[in-house]
């Protein structure tokens, strides 16, 4: 029984730090990312030369949701802007897995549609480490 509560409590502790993403495989990632986004600090500093079709995603990892002001959002994700959610990682690495699906879950609303179809099947937690990262 002690060493059932032991394992237990050493997997918990562990759990967090072994879901984190990797930034550096993150950055080559992102290189999927490009098409649509790009990383471009308030000075105008091109971290990451991309695509316009998404919104800039310099200091993402904590900002609101849907507040690019350069980007028009659908309705969807600006609900839950409105409702004051900001980014983590855990969230982006979620988000960009399945986004529709993503805005479905955290709206309650099976209807909600989300802009960016792509799906990644694996790397979320590195692009979101990576995009952590870029401050």
């Amino acid at each position: 029984m002690k060493t059932t509560s032991l394992i237990l409590a050493l997997s918990l502790i562990a759990g967090p730090a072994l879901a984190a993403g990797d930034a550096t495989k993150g950055e080559d990632d992102f290189k999927r990312c490009k098409a649509c986004h790009s990383i471009v600090a308030p000075d105008g500093t091109a971290i990451q030369k991309g695509g316009k079709t998404g919104p800039n995603l310099f200091g993402v990892v904590g900002r609101q949701v849907a507040s690019s002001p350069d980007f028009k959002y659908g309705a969807s994700i600006l609900t839950l802007g409105a409702k004051g959610l900001k980014w983590d990682e855990a969230m982006i690495a979620a988000y960009v897995t399945d986004p529709g699906a993503w805005l479905k879950e955290q709206t309650g609303d099976t209807s909600a549609v989300a802009k960016m179809t792509f799906k990644m099947a694996t790397g979320g937690e590195d692009v979101a480490a990576y995009l952590a990262s870029v401050k």
